[in-house]
Order: C-alpha cells, then sequence, then structure tokens
C-alpha cells in the first residue's frame, strides 16, 4: 500500500467550501487504498491578519510570541480539514506540530526542522486514520513554538514525508504547476512537465512563488520527488525531480524576474585590500540581504566603483549604514529603486556555447540596457529597468523557443 503526503497552501484552504473540495481530493487518495498524510497552512489571509495584529500591538513584538501567535492559523484549518473528513466517514484528527513533535533548530521565524517523531503517527497511519498536520511550525530545545518561514508548509510536507517514506508528496496550490514564466507577466507562459531541482531551486530563489527555496534544498538533499498540482483543476502538474529520464532537450527551462530591488552604486572608494568587506559587514550584521555586485577599477589603480542590488525596503537602512560606515571613503553615493532582475535558467547552458551572446542580443534588440550581470552554471541574470521587464521576458521567452 502506498503511503502519500499531501499538501495544501492557504488558496487551497482559503473557504468553507475550499476545504470541502480538498476533503474530496483526499478522500479519493482513500479510495485508492493510499496512506494519506495531510499538511495544510493557513486559510489564505489568515496569517497577514495575524502579523498586522502583532504590529498594532508592539513595534517590536517578542519573536518568541510573535511564532506562537501566527502558528495558530494552521490549528485552525487543520482542524476544519479532520472534521470535516470525518463528517464524509473517515477516520481523521488534527495533529499540531509540539503532539509529534517536529522538532526544529534556528532563530525564531526562519527555524529549520531537524527531526520529526513519527512513532505515534504511524501508528495511526496504520489504524487507516488520515492524520492531518500543522505546517510552518514546530518546536525548539525550549519547547517553544518556532515557525519555518513563509510558505514553510512545504518543508513540513517534504520532511515528513522523508522520515515516514513516503511513495509520493504532493504540494497542492492554486496554480497548475511550475511555468516557463510568471503567467501574469507573460501570456505565452507554459507549464512545465519535469524540472530538475537546481532549475526550480534557482527559479524559486530568483522569485518564482511556487515554492520556498529552502524546501527544495531539503527535497534535493533528501532526494524526494516533488508533484506540484493544482486543487482547483484535475490536471496533471509538475514533477520536480533529479532523474534525467522523459526530460526534454530544451537548453532554457524558464525565466524568472524580481520585484522591489535597488541598486546601489558607491563611486571613487579607494582601492584597497578589504574595502568591500569593509563596506559589506555592517550590512551582513544587520540582516541585509545583497544580492548581484559588480566592481570596476580606475585606470589609475587607486580607486573603484562598487555597485550591487538589495531589496528596496533595506534601502534607507543600507544608505544610513553607508553614511556611517567610519572605515571608507567615497566621492558619491547614488542609489536606483526602479530596477528589476530578468534571469534564463537552464540546465542545458552547461554544454551550450553562445547562450549569454543570445540573451543579450535579443535584449538589445529590443532597446533593453542592463545595468549588472551575474552568471552561475544554469543561470544568467540581469538587472534592467523596471519598465522594461515585461517586454525583456517576452524577448527572452520567444528567443530560447519557450512561447
Amino acid at each position: 500500500m502506498k503511503t502519500v503526503v499531501l499538501k495544501f497552501g492557504g488558496t487551497s484552504v482559503g473557504s468553507i467550501d475550499r476545504i470541502k473540495k480538498v476533503c474530496k481530493i483526499i478522500s479519493s487518495y482513500k479510495k485508492k487504498k493510499y496512506k494519506v498524510v495531510v499538511i495544510s497552512s493557513a486559510m489564505s489571509g489568515v496569517t497577514n491578519d495575524l502579523v498586522n495584529k502583532s504590529k498594532s500591538i508592539c513595534n517590536n513584538f517578542d519573536l518568541a510570541e510573535y511564532d506562537a501567535l501566527v502558528s495558530t492559523g494552521e490549528q485552525v484549518s487543520c482542524a476544519l480539514i479532520a472534521g470535516r473528513l470525518k463528517h464524509i466517514g473517515l477516520k481523521s484528527r488534527s495533529w499540531l506540530s509540539w503532539q509529534l513533535p517536529i522538532f526544529t533548530e534556528g532563530n525564531y521565524s526562519s527555524a529549520r526542522i531537524n527531526k520529526i517523531n513519527i512513532k505515534e503517527l504511524n501508528i495511526y497511519i496504520k489504524s487507516g486514520g488520515v492524520p492531518v498536520v500543522t505546517g510552518f511550525q514546530g518546536i525548539n530545545k525550549n519547547f517553544r513554538i518556532t515557525t519555518i518561514g513563509r510558505s514553510g508548509s512545504d518543508a513540513t510536507a517534504i520532511m515528513l514525508a522523508k522520515y515516514i517514506k513516503a511513495d509520493e508528496c504532493i504540494i497542492y496550490t492554486d496554480v497548475e504547476g511550475v511555468y516557463t514564466t510568471d503567467p501574469r507577466q507573460h501570456k505565452k507562459a507554459k507549464k512545465i512537465k519535469k524540472i530538475f531541482y537546481d532549475e526550480m531551486l534557482e527559479m524559486a530563489s530568483l522569485g518564482s512563488k511556487v515554492m520556498q527555496p529552502t524546501s527544495i534544498q531539503d527535497a534535493k538533499l533528501n532526494k524526494i520527488d516533488i508533484k506540484v498540482r493544482s486543487s482547483f483543476a484535475f490536471k496533471s502538474g509538475t514533477l520536480i525531480t533529479n532523474s534525467k529520464k522523459s526530460f526534454s532537450d530544451q537548453i532554457i527551462t524558464g525565466i524568472s524576474s524580481t520585484k522591489n530591488d535597488a541598486k546601489i552604486t558607491i563611486v571613487g572608494v579607494k582601492d584597497r585590500p578589504g574595502v568591500a568587506a569593509s563596506i559589506f559587514k555592517p550590512l551582513s550584521k544587520n540582516l541585509i540581504n545583497v544580492d548581484m555586485v559588480i566592481q570596476n577599477i580606475s585606470q589609475n589603480g587607486k580607486n573603484t566603483d562598487l555597485t550591487f542590488t538589495i531589496k528596496s525596503e533595506d534601502l534607507k537602512k543600507t544608505e544610513k549604514l553607508i553614511k556611517e560606515n567610519k572605515s571608507i571613503s567615497y566621492k558619491k553615493l547614488s542609489f536606483d529603486k526602479n530596477v528589476s532582475k530578468v534571469s534564463i535558467i537552464g540546465v542545458g547552458m552547461i554544454t551550450t556555447p553562445g547562450i549569454t551572446y543570445r540573451m543579450f542580443q535579443a535584449l538589445a534588440a529590443k532597446k533593453i540596457n542592463i545595468l549588472v550581470i551575474s552568471t552561475s552554471e544554469i543561470k544568467i541574470s540581469v538587472l534592467v529597468s523596471a519598465k522594461h521587464v515585461k517586454k525583456a521576458i517576452a524577448s527572452l521567452h520567444k528567443e530560447f523557443k519557450l512561447d
């Protein structure tokens, strides 16, 4: 008898009618004689409402209490699902993370699962029951509730699939799978049937909202294949795997873009060993993530211009930290909030020459200026003006035959 882990996102359980539909999906697996474990997110909008409540109480809400607060949404949805499953004749109960327990390590709001006690869970599954487990959360060594980042229910599902040795892990969401690019940005986006972990990890980290990057990383490390499907349409979804079987010879798999980026340029920095470290150390201490970096050395070799990107919400804090930094001197500081990163991703580019030229030529043909470039084995990213993002995606989508 196969074991399947089914995870339902916030939109999938966003209303009572949707919860009833989710329970029909769960029931369909039981009719196929599967052993079923369900992971649920909070109903859509609930977590945001809880976050806003914490902000209305205090500008610096205690982190441990914050996790205790925002984790309550999953308790509601799991109880409703279990209650409905009982109503339609299935044996079911909700299971809170601390009742297993799911052990985590790391900081509040960004903890990672490191162990799950499945003894009682396995007994319940073998008895024919359908456990409905709260996603997104666990407990630390002090037995305080922790959360594992927004969209963390994916990580809960993947790690549970590992511990119970599930045959399948299916992520149900509001889209039919992973697309070549955001369908809202480009109408000719296509659903991808199969995608490698590394490609999906790049797409997730570069703006694709289908899955959380750390969840993909967990799946890759534990060799767990994931299916992404829609809870609203009975159609085949996307398989995220490392198996090379049945993959096409497509060079580029997808195109991602980001929003809310900002570009910072520090002009005329005195060039000496450790200057870059001096600039980025205060940013690191203040948890500001630096993304793309480019450095230009002057002809006399004495000065350098340093350009890097951050999220726009960190711009004011970054500006303040640079201006207060006494260990560096520079001639000018400039900022640009109206920029976005566009990336092409595909394992095929490792063995295919000319990809960089084709990307740059396609953008040049549309008169799109490239501000910053960064590359890896399976990704090329460029920073462009935010007003050109849709045009850039359309151009690259056509160039690499993804339309």
